[in-house]
């Protein structure tokens, strides 16, 4: 009994110890997590992360936070994150697991913010993707902690020997340090363009995670610089381009990051941000390595007492050390309690029970007393982990100082080996210098010799000159005798020069007389010669000499009147000459006026010729750049119908697809000649205007057509046929934007746009319908046969349908007789519809063959429209057969042999048959034509019969269905259980059949596609139900086929086993 009561005493206490736990937790994360747009407190969150290392994991705060609407407030969900950032990198080892356990939720949480115009939205889906990202970095890299905290051996066996392993982690360390700094620049974004502050509430709580992500940043970017020298040691330095770049983008924004946070006031009293160096490292030089120092982050301690602020009504220290004791003076009264009930046992109170209760009140005191002392231990810890940092810090930069004394030294070493050289430089210039020195010695000797043989020239020179001034003396006598001679010949050669002189200025015509004077001229020199000659013997010859000066003087007179003639003519021809040249001058002057405005003009020409060139050439670049845009909007617009909710019920036959996709083809050869032919003439853009119009609207045209056709198509081609036109579309976008700028218009080409409009074509080709084993000639006549089956098909379905009215009559009475009144009476307006809808067909195919058949036959008419033909009797076929198989389903109806579904079916079928009939009759109708209105009219009214039929059978089937009452009154809490449990096997049963089922109707879909072709139209918004129309496998599902819900377990309390 002692043994029993001790027992129940240790688990109240256990029990207490746990509830108060849980009430602790719960406070902390519900202050720590709210709506409030305030930072997270530091007090609340150190609670929540001592409970993780309590626990031992997670599950307390996992089973508190997912009971927050996280979907209802963004500020809400950025504290949770906020929170989760703590937990992640400061709890406990096995946070990690229980938080890998709800990845799925956070990242539904994430995509649901992002997608809302929210600023706290934007940011939460940013802080989504990064928490995710820890995670699943972490769970890969189970020997790297969540914090971050890791040696560089510790990196080292990390990353391993295998360079494949070491890429791999560079480039996910890259995508962590990405998530960071898109969190970081986004906040920091926000705040530069909101009112909010660091100083403020509002600004503090977007700030207030960047703490975190400056441990995480200044941890990563020591790993990739780590990572990237050992790469760099491995591979070559062109396979690394893209990670060193990658690498400089995130260390300029890392520095601009760490740059402003260090300017905010609510940073300097919370962190210790670290300045990272002005240039990045050199990864090319193994040596920078040695540069690089350790990025400490220090937490400064925070030893200040909190305030406790108005939300805080019981303050609590972090390890309750008082709550215990209570519990164990609690104790006493329920012993006595106990006492009073069954007595004390053997007659007296056990001492021993005293004893233990007042080892477990000091086993609590102790207790609490190693809390205290465990979280005193812990805050040493952390000084001693702050102080580590820094001695770490130190150390680095010691190891620092040692490369860069190295360095140094080997820079010396250089330096002295630098000196030798130039030392061994300057004794090969000494050995240089003497040789130079020799060979100057034998240039002086040289240059004496030749001084010597100057001195003897100049002496030679001399005695030369003495030799001439005694020929001198001996001539003086003899010119003293030619003295007169002498002054004759200055006269007559003044008068020589003077008539050159003259002459020389003469015209053409006195060429002639020059050259006569001259040749007398040269013939008196040789007379002077003579004379001269002749004096030398003055003493023999003075008698010849007198005479022969008389003559001489009768010459000279001669002479001077032959010159004074000549004078005379010359100054006449000169006087002439002047005149002419003063004219000339004149006109030269008024030439050179002339030519100087012409060219002026002709410059000035130029100038305005080149303006409008290059203000043509710029008319021509703009015309183009606009019609570029137009065509960009003209297929950005087709390419959203794709996407468009309202394009889905749109179709479009594979014949027509393939006359779109045809012309597109062509016109991408007339805007290859229009591109040659403005690159060779760039003044003229209008071929290439003219052909990119063409080009767009025709590509546009195929894309829309493509989407529609795939809408009718089986999935694997549809989903082909809808990326091909999702790839045109890019493929043009593309090629429209090389047109846009000058840079890239030589080089655009539409060939790959050419390449995709080819697969479209091709499974256009693929999807058109199987021909008919009709010979061509034979169309004509059985078309006539198939709408004629077809009319007799529904006035046999209008003559059952009476018989089985007159049937039920006589064998039903009350409701099921009301019942199977209205399902028939149904029936039978509908077969009417669809006869007039047949008959009205049947007219407008008429007018058709009439009117376009012009001077050939009928029957040639159908031949050269086979496929058209082949249309109308496949719908005449489906309507004849709609029909039977509804009079058979409403048979089976009436005597309770079938369902109500297979009418509702045949409903539907034989609307999408006579809407098939409607779409092969107008496709070469006249859109103007009366019998045309009156065929929409008509298809309008069966759609409208059609409803009415599937209304009533669902109305008898809601009167004759029997729906039991639950009532669950009288079952055991067990009994439900098991109902349950059967229910809910049922369900799985019965979605497992309709999965099954889809699956089947599917495939047979697909068979029926490729069996019987693509329906020529597909009914439109004005003459169909688009409900009743035949769904292709893209459709969407009816809402008869969606599943169902399944039912929730419900929540029951936990009995107290101890009550």
């Amino acid at each position: 009994m002692n043994t029993w009561v001790r027992s129940r005493r240790s688990e109240n206490s256990l029990g207490a110890e746990r509830e108060h736990f849980d009430k602790q937790q719960l406070s902390s994360i519900s202050k720590a997590i709210n709506s409030t747009e305030t930072p997270v407190k530091e007090k609340h969150a150190r609670r929540i992360i001592l409970g993780t290392h309590r626990e031992k994991g997670a599950y307390t705060f996992w089973s508190y936070s997912l009971g927050f609407p996280l979907a209802s407030s963004s500020i809400l969900s950025w504290k949770f994150c906020h929170v989760l950032h703590k937990v992640l990198r400061d709890g406990h080892r096995n946070v990690l697991q229980d938080c890998m356990r709800h990845h799925s939720s956070l990242v539904e949480v994430g995509k649901m913010w992002a997608h809302l115009h929210d600023k706290y939205g934007q940011l939460v889906g940013l802080y989504t993707k990064l928490l995710c990202t820890k995670m699943e970095f972490h769970t890969k890299r189970h020997t790297i902690p969540p914090n971050l905290e890791i040696t560089d051996e510790d990196l080292e066996r990390a990353a391993g020997t295998d360079i494949n392993n070491v890429f791999q982690l560079t480039v996910e360390v890259f995508d962590y340090m990405d998530g960071e700094l898109r969190l970081a620049e986004t906040v920091i974004r926000q705040l530069n363009t909101s009112i909010a502050i660091s100083s403020l509430t509002s600004g503090q709580c977007r700030l207030s995670p960047l703490i975190q992500v400056i441990q995480d940043c200044s941890q990563l970017y020591h790993f990739t610089v780590k990572l990237l020298f050992k790469l760099h040691a491995c591979l070559p330095a062109d396979t690394l381009q893209g990670h060193r770049d990658r690498f400089h983008d995130q260390f300029h924004s890392l520095k601009t990051f760490f740059n402003k946070a260090r300017d905010m006031l609510y940073f300097k009293r919370l962190i210790q941000i670290p300045r990272l160096p002005d240039t990045p490292p050199n990864f090319l030089h193994a040596a920078s390595l040695a540069k690089h120092k350790k990025l400490v982050v220090v937490i400064p301690d925070q030893d200040e007492q909190e305030q406790p602020d108005d939300d805080d009504d019981d303050p609590e220290p972090l390890i309750d050390v008082g709550s215990p004791a209570p519990v164990a003076l609690a104790s006493q009264p329920s012993v006595d309690m106990f006492d009073k009930a069954f007595g004390p046992p053997n007659g007296a109170f056990d001492d021993r029970d005293l004893q233990i209760d007042n080892l477990k009140r000091d086993l609590e005191l102790l207790r609490a007393e190693l809390e205290r002392v465990k979280a005193e231990a812990q805050r040493y810890i952390t000084q001693l982990k702050s102080q580590i940092n820094s001695l770490e810090a130190e150390l680095e930069e010691q190891r620092a100082q040692k490369q860069r004394a190295l360095l140094e030294n080997e820079q010396l070493r250089m330096e002295l080996e630098s000196t030798r050289r130039r030392n061994a430089e300057h004794e090969g210039l000494q050995v240089t210098f003497l040789e130079a020195e020799k060979r100057a010695q034998a240039s002086e000797q040289r240059y004496n010799m030749l001084k010597d043989k100057h001195t003897e020239l100049v002496a030679s020179h001399a005695e030369l000159l003495r030799k001439s001034a005694d020929t001198v003396k001996m001539l003086s006598v003899t010119q003293q005798t030619q003295e007169e001679v002498e002054r004759t010949k200055q006269q007559l050669s003044f008068e020589m020069d003077r008539i050159r002189q003259e002459a020389d200025m003469r015209m053409e015509e006195q060429k002639f007389e020059m050259d006569k004077l001259r040749r007398e001229l040269e013939e008196k020199r040789t007379e002077m010669m003579r004379i001269k000659s002749s004096l030398q013997n003055t003493e023999q010859a003075s008698e010849q000499m007198s005479s022969s000066m008389s003559a001489l003087q009768a010459e000279k007179e001669r002479l001077m009147r032959s010159v004074s003639e000549k004078e005379a003519e010359l100054s006449s021809l000169r006087q002439s000459a002047q005149l002419q040249q003063s004219s000339l001058q004149q006109e030269k002057e008024k030439s050179s006026r002339e030519l100087g405005e012409l060219q002026s003009k002709l410059h000035q020409k130029t100038s305005q010729e080149e303006q409008l060139k290059q203000k043509l050439l710029e008319e021509q670049f703009a015309l183009l750049q606009g019609t570029v845009s137009e065509a960009e909007n003209i297929i950005q617009d087709a390419v959203a119908k794709i996407d468009d909710p309202l394009h889905i019920r749109c179709t479009s036959s594979p014949d027509y697809l393939i006359s779109r996709a045809e012309a597109a083809l062509s016109s991408i050869d007339s805007l290859k000649r229009g591109h040659s032919d403005y690159m060779r003439n760039m003044s003229d853009a209008g071929g290439l205007v003219r052909a990119l119009t063409q080009f767009s609207h025709l590509t546009a045209d195929t894309i829309v057509n493509g989407s529609a056709t795939a809408h009718m198509a089986p999935t694997d081609h549809a989903d082909r046929l809808t990326e091909n036109c999702r790839s045109c579309a890019t493929q043009s976008l593309q090629y429209l934007q090389d047109l846009k700028a000058k840079v890239s218009l030589q080089r655009a080409d539409p060939a790959s746009v050419r390449i995709i409009i080819q697969k479209i074509l091709h499974l256009g080709q693929e999807l058109r319908p199987k021909g008919m084993d009709v010979r061509q000639d034979e169309l004509g006549d059985l078309v006539d046969k198939e709408m004629a089956a077809t009319s007799e098909a529904i006035e046999e379905a209008v003559r059952r349908i009476d018989e089985m009215m007159n049937q039920a009559r006589k064998d039903t009475t009350g409701v099921k007789l009301e019942v199977n009144e209205r399902i028939l009476n149904s029936c039978t307006d509908l077969m009417k519809a669809i006869r007039m809808l047949v008959m009205a067909s049947t007219d407008l195919q008429k007018e058709i063959v009439e009117g376009g058949r012009g001077g050939a036959s009928i029957k040639e008419f159908y031949a050269r429209n086979s496929r058209w033909t082949e249309g109308l009797i496949s719908a005449a076929k489906a309507v004849g057969w709609g029909a039977t198989e509804l009079v058979d389903s409403a048979d089976k109806v009436v005597l309770h042999t079938g369902k109500y579904e297979e009418l509702i079916v045949c409903s539907h079928e034989i609307a999408a048959s006579t809407a098939q009939l409607v779409a092969a009759s107008k496709v070469k109708a006249d859109r103007s034509s009366k019998r045309l209105s009156t065929l929409q009219q008509a298809s309008r009214y069966v759609n409208e019969m059609a409803a009415n039929v599937m209304a009533s059978t669902r109305t008898g089937q809601e009167n004759l269905e029997e729906k039991d009452t639950m009532d669950f009154s009288g079952m055991s809490l067990i009994k439900l259980k098991k109902e349950e449990m059967e229910s809910q096997v049922k369900v799985l049963e019965l979605e497992s059949l309709l999965e099954n089922e889809r699956l089947r109707l599917g495939e047979l879909r697909k068979k029926h596609y490729e069996v019987a072709g693509v329906p020529l139209e597909q009914l439109s918004d004005d003459n169909g139900l688009g409900p009743m129309a035949p769904a292709s496998p893209k459709a969407s599902k009816p809402a008869l086929m969606k599943k169902p819900i399944v039912a929730q377990k419900p929540s029951i309390a936990p009995k107290n086993m101890f009550k």
